[in-house]
């Protein structure tokens, strides 16, 4: 049985840049680790090849230090084959290949590396061939295919960072190993194959929530893919309800029953509900309080107050007015009404109003 790895989207050198100065730095060092770790498993694992689509790096002009930490790491495993397909964050600067015969690269034209009787083939999606190049993939139907390709599926619609997978069914491919999206998922492509994403290694943002890590391929009379889960961190976003708090106390024991913090994690935390305590700057009195509970955290209040509005109904003010001419609004939710309501009540105290 041949063993190889699917992974995607490591972004060596990733600025990190939402946060603190010295958990960006940890974090950079961190995604280099586990890029090392993912190696020292496939050794481990008996692993043939790993294959890489796209975005290695962060930069077209990486950092010497993440080049080395690429380089270093193919030179230290002349075993395992190391095959690099550029993203739209790579660049010819990322390439160093004297010496490294385990290094396989891709070009903007059909490449193919061939692996106990299964074909790898690949090419770099540009503006001149990112159309065109579907109709010169020819692959051996009696053969394991697969193929690699670094962007955005579409059905139907070919482009620089597009994959049409429309020109890719009946093909013979057997996996279709994509980067570009960082998050896992496997699909149906055709009767005969799939297509998937490895998503990214480690997750570096808000909008990388969730498990992340790499697809073994264990390929004998087909393609058996599995996702392994393997970083270091997980990010975290959740949303917590406060409606039912009564002060910032309960307020923040709501958050920990609800978000169940680790000492590992990454989370952002969203405050939702109808409140009714006066609460100021109540994010960043959550933040100071469970910060230490786990890596790092971000608390955002989306809160809204809660108000009795039928204790301005009779009043004779412009506010009462408003609010009566709202209340009697048939064509309003109760929703809408509280929102309008609370929108006017800021302009009305002069407050600027989204």
């Amino acid at each position: 049985m041949l063993k190889m790895i699917h992974c995607a989207d490591i972004h060596l050198g990733s600025k990190m840049q939402r946060l603190p100065k010295e958990k960006a730095n940890e974090r950079k060092d961190e995604v280099r680790a586990t890029f090392t770790r993912m190696v020292e498993y496939a050794k481990e694992n008996g692993v043939r090849a790993v294959l890489i689509a796209g975005d290695a790096f962060d930069s077209d002009r990486p950092f010497k230090k993440d080049k080395n930490r690429f380089y270093d790491i193919v030179r230290k495993y002349p075993e395992i084959d190391f095959l690099y397909l550029r993203g739209n964050h790579d660049g010819e600067e990322s390439y160093e290949e004297e010496g490294l015969d385990n290094l396989k690269r891709f070009g903007d034209s059909w490449t193919s590396y061939e692996y106990e009787g299964v074909c790898i083939s690949g090419v770099e999606l540009k503006a001149h061939n990112a159309t065109s190049i579907y109709a010169s993939l020819a692959l051996d139907e009696r053969k394991i295919n697969i193929v690699t390709l670094h962007g955005q599926v579409e059905n139907g619609s070919s482009g620089v960072d597009k994959v049409n997978l429309v020109k890719l069914k009946g093909k013979n491919i057997d996996y279709l190993a994509l980067g570009h999206i960082h998050s896992y998922s496997n699909e149906k492509l055709d009767e005969r194959g799939r297509y998937g994403y490895s998503g990214c290694l480690e997750g570096r943002g808000f909008d990388e929530t969730g498990e992340k890590g790499f697809v073994l391929l264990e390929i004998d009379a087909g393609v058996k893919s599995t996702f392994v889960p393997f970083a270091w961190r997980e990010i975290v976003e959740t949303e917590v309800d406060i409606s039912d708090a009564t002060d910032e106390y309960t307020a923040i024991e709501t958050v920990r029953k609800t978000a169940r913090f680790t000492s590992k994690n990454l989370y952002r935390v969203r405050l939702v509900g109808d409140i009714s305590f006066e609460a100021d700057r109540l994010a960043e009195g959550i933040e100071n309080e469970c910060k230490r509970e786990c890596y790092f955290l971000s608390v955002k209040d989306q809160t809204r107050k809660k108000i009795d509005f039928s204790a301005y109904e009779k009043e004779v003010s412009l506010r009462g007015e408003f609010i009566r001419v709202i209340l009697r609004d048939e064509s309003l939710s109760e929703e809408e009404k509280n929102e309008a309501i609370l929108l006017g009540l800021k302009a009305l105290r002069g407050e600027e109003v989204e």
